[in-house]
């Protein structure tokens, strides 16, 4: 028998979501890390001046180090929110006078903070429609960063991440993605060229509907930017909210890896249902972008929308559901449903919801970690009564 050890694998996703990065536990402590709720440390013992505020306490290392190691970047940033970590990015790497590009229907938030807040201070906007050939055409010499996200909310558009990102850096434009449907359980774009990846933690990575956080990763250089201004607009957890993260994060694989199975599986339910007009799920064989999807993700998520044929009451359909809830958010272990054009789309004109297909007969589903059958059924019977 040889004595000479075998080389170390790789780490997988799913170990890399309970082992990754720095762990301060002693032997006393346990195996799990400590949650550090002071707001004031010694700065004669430390070569770093520690604040809850600089984002550099124990407990922020140790999930920033995790999300940096998931997503195959240099370093990650946590924020209070997704949209903290969005105008952290914004803020930090443009200029008044600066140009970007944002994914046509991207997060409400997103389009609310760059109309309200960032263009009456100089900042310029053009939305992009997703498809590839239309995309150098709207770089100009002041275009300075690129926004999308894929799968998009609410209709699981996906765009080539890797053909996009190639654009962008022949013309030294930073590629920002939201990877928020995805997690880096399913997709990774840092490998596919990105230079940024942001999240809405508040969704699957924190996963149990409890927890307002956001992510952002990338290379250090323009990290070095970035948490400037996180600082500066003071989106910063405490403690105990980057204890549940951290939590949440050891079982994001598990969790995704369940969600993206049951989802698969309503999709194709919904799909031959004939109460039901249309449904949109980069895992059917019929999605436009099936080949793309597959071709960049390890699965195809937890999160699928679909219309209601027209004489269905919305309503009633809604009001008849059983283990399903009507609910904002997503990304939860349970599962949920929303009507966008109620929610994340609420805001927007009737004209632009009809552009986006917006109607109240499209529903989002946000699919739990439940026992499929019992979602089937409660799908079914809601269908049925409506």
């Amino acid at each position: 028998m040889s004595d000479q050890k075998k080389p170390q694998p790789d780490p997988g996703i799913a170990t890399l979501c309970l082992h990754a990065g720095p762990e301060s536990h002693t032997p006393e402590q346990g195996i799990t890390n400590p949650i550090v709720t002071s707001t004031a440390f010694d700065y004669t013992r430390d070569v770093e001046v520690r604040y809850p505020r600089y984002m550099n306490t124990p407990n922020h290392r140790i999930v920033a180090e995790r999300m940096a190691a998931l997503e195959g970047a240099d370093e990650a940033l946590v924020t209070a929110s997704g949209l903290g970590a969005i105008s952290a990015i914004l803020i930090g790497l443009m200029q008044p006078g600066d140009h970007a590009i944002l994914l046509d229907g991207l997060y409400g938030g997103t389009s609310d903070l760059c109309e309200g807040l960032l263009k009456p201070y100089g900042l310029d906007f053009s939305l992009w429609d997703g498809q590839a050939d239309s995309l150098e055409a709207l770089i100009t010499p002041t275009t300075r960063l690129a926004m999308v996200e894929s799968p998009t909310n609410p209709l699981l558009n996906v765009i080539d991440l890797r053909q996009t990102a190639e654009t962008l850096r022949s013309h030294a434009v930073i590629s920002v993605i939201d990877n928020t449907f995805a997690t880096p359980v399913l997709q990774r774009p840092i490998e596919l060229g990105f230079d940024l990846v942001m999240h809405s933690g508040t969704k699957y990575l924190a996963g149990h509907s409890d927890l307002l956080c956001g992510v952002v990763s990338g290379s250090a250089e323009l990290m070095a930017r970035i948490k400037p201004q996180a600082i500066r607009l003071g989106s910063s957890l405490n403690g105990q909210d980057l204890a549940l993260l951290e939590r949440s994060l050891k079982t994001l694989g598990l969790r995704v890896e369940r969600q993206s199975d049951n989802a698969l599986a309503l999709a194709q339910l919904l799909d031959e249902h004939d109460r039901v007009a249309a449904v949109y799920y980069p895992g059917l064989d019929n999605h436009p972008a099936h080949t793309t999807a597959s071709r960049q993700m390890q699965a195809y998520g937890g999160m699928l929308s679909f219309r209601l044929v027209p004489d269905c009451s919305p309503d009633g359909f809604l009001s008849a559901l059983q283990w399903i809830t009507p609910a904002v958010s997503l990304g939860g272990v349970e599962t949920t449903i929303c009507q966008p054009i109620r929610t994340s789309h609420a805001r927007l004109s009737e004209s632009e919801q009809q552009r986006l297909m917006i109607d109240a007969h499209l529903m989002r589903l946000s699919v739990g970690i439940e026992t499929l059958p019992d979602l089937a059924w409660d799908l079914e019977q809601a269908l049925a009564s409506s």
